[in-house]
C-alpha cells in the first residue's frame, strides 16, 4: 500500500523496548493465525465436494491471497524487527523509510493481495446477487469455467495495478518503514513529485469504488431477501417455484455481507493514512495500526465462515475426522499417503472443465 512520504528531515524517536516486543509478538501470532486459518479454509474448499462451486472457488482464491500475506509479507516484517531488537537498533526508529531490496517483492505482494481480496469479495457479492434475484438463471450465468477465468483475470489485474506507482514515476520507490513495520511505497528523499495526486490516490480510489459497488449490490440482495421472507410469511410455505430461496443461499449472502463490512472496517484507516500522507502529514504511530489492522483482516475470513456458515463447520469436522476414520479402517502405505492431495487436485480440475448442465 502507499505509505508515508520520506523527507530529508527525519525525526528520531525512542519507542519503549517492551512496546517493540509486544508488537513483534503480535506479528508472530498473526503469522500463525493467518497460515493455519487459510490452510484449513483451502483444504475444506478443495476436499469437500459441496464446496466445488463457483462460490467455493472464489472463497479459495480469497484464502490464497490471505495465505500469501501470511507467508511472505508478515514474516519479512518479523525478520526486520527481530534483527533490529537483536542488534539493539530498535531504540532508534525514525519516520524515514529504509531502502530494502526484498521490499520490491513483499510490497507488491501485499498491495496485489489486497486488490485480489476486495475484487473477490465484489465477485462473491455479484454471484450471490444472481443466485437471489435470478435463481433459475444462476447455472447459465455463473459457471465454474467463467469463475476460474474471472479469478485469473483478477489476479493478473491486481498485481499489475500494484506496480503502477513504481513504473509511473521514478520518484516513488518501495522502502521498509520502521513506523508501520512494513514495506511501503514512498517518495525518494528530497524528491517529492510536483503532482502526486493521481498516483498516490490510485489505490484508495480503486478500493473504495469496488467497496461502494459491493455495498450497493449487497443492499439490493438483502432487500430481495427481505421481500422474499415477507412474502413467505404472508403466504405460509407456499411460494412460487422460480422464486424459492434455500437456507444456504440466504446464509451465504449474510456471510458475504459480513466479509464486506469487515474488509471495509479494516481498509478505512489505511485510506485515511494515505490521504493524510498526500496532504503532508506523517503519522508514525497511526501508520502501524492502520497497516496491521488491514493485515489482520487476512485471518478473519475463517472465523466468519466458522460462525455463520454451517456447511463450512461441517466441512472442518469432516476434514479433521477423516484421517481418524482412515486410520481405524485401514493402514495406507507411505506411497499412498504421499500422494493423498493429488486425487483432490485432479477432482477439482475435473469439476472445472466438466461441461455445465443446463
Amino acid at each position: 500500500m502507499l505509505g508515508n512520504i520520506s523527507s530529508p528531515n527525519c525525526t528520531l524517536s525512542s519507542p519503549p523496548f517492551l512496546e517493540e516486543i509486544c508488537k513483534l509478538l503480535l506479528m508472530v501470532l498473526l503469522i500463525v493465525a493467518i497460515i493455519l486459518g487459510n490452510v484449513v479454509s483451502l483444504l475444506v474448499f478443495l476436499q469437500a465436494r459441496q464446496f466445488r462451486t463457483s462460490q467455493g472457488y472464489l472463497k479459495a482464491s480469497l484464502a490464497l491471497a490471505d495465505l500469501a500475506v501470511g507467508l511472505s509479507v508478515v514474516p519479512y516484517s518479523v525478520y526486520r524487527e527481530a534483527s533490529s531488537l537483536a542488534s539493539g537498533t530498535a531504540q532508534e526508529s525514525s519516520s524515514c523509510s529504509i531502502p530494502s531490496f526484498p521490499c520490491f517483492i513483499t510490497g507488491p505482494i501485499f498491495a496485489g493481495c489486497t486488490f485480489v481480496s476486495i475484487t473477490t469479495i465484489f465477485l462473491l457479492s455479484v454471484e450471490r446477487s444472481v443466485a437471489v434475484l435470478k435463481p433459475l438463471h444462476k447455472r447459465a450465468v455463473v459457471t465454474k469455467r467463467r469463475t476460474v477465468w474471472l479469478i485469473l483475470l483478477t489476479w493478473s489485474l491486481s498485481f499489475s495495478l500494484a506496480v503502477v506507482p513504481m513504473i509511473s514515476s521514478p520518484d516513488i520507490t518501495l522502502q521498509y518503514s520502521p513506523c508501520s513495520k512494513m514495506c511501503i511505497y514512498a517518495f525518494s528523499a528530497g524528491r517529492p513529485p510536483s503532482s502526486p495526486w493521481n498516483v498516490m490516490l490510485l489505490f484508495p480510489a480503486f478500493d473504495f469504488s469496488l467497496l461502494g459497488g459491493t455495498f450497493a449490490i449487497n443492499f439490493i440482495t438483502f432487500a430481495a431477501i427481505r421481500q422474499y421472507c415477507k412474502a413467505r410469511r404472508g403466504l405460509g410455505s407456499e411460494t412460487q417455484p422460480g422464486s424459492r430461496l434455500s437456507f444456504s443461499d440466504i446464509t451465504a449472502a449474510k456471510t458475504i455481507g459480513i466479509l464486506t463490512f469487515a474488509f471495509s472496517a479494516s481498509f478505512g484507516p489505511i485510506a485515511v493514512f494515505v490521504v493524510g500522507s498526500v496532504l503532508g502529514y506523517q503519522w508514525c504511530q497511526f501508520s502501524f495500526y492502520a497497516f496491521w489492522i488491514l493485515t489482520s483482516n487476512s485471518c478473519w475470513n475463517v472465523a466468519i465462515y466458522s460462525a455463520w456458515d454451517p456447511k463450512f463447520r461441517q466441512g472442518v469436522r469432516e476434514l479433521f475426522s477423516r484421517p481418524v476414520l482412515n486410520t481405524a479402517s485401514q493402514h495406507p502405505s507411505h506411497s499412498t499417503e504421499g500422494n493423498s492431495s493429488a486425487p483432490a487436485c485432479v477432482a477439482v480440475l475435473k469439476e472445472i472443465f466438466r461441461p455445465e448442465k443446463a
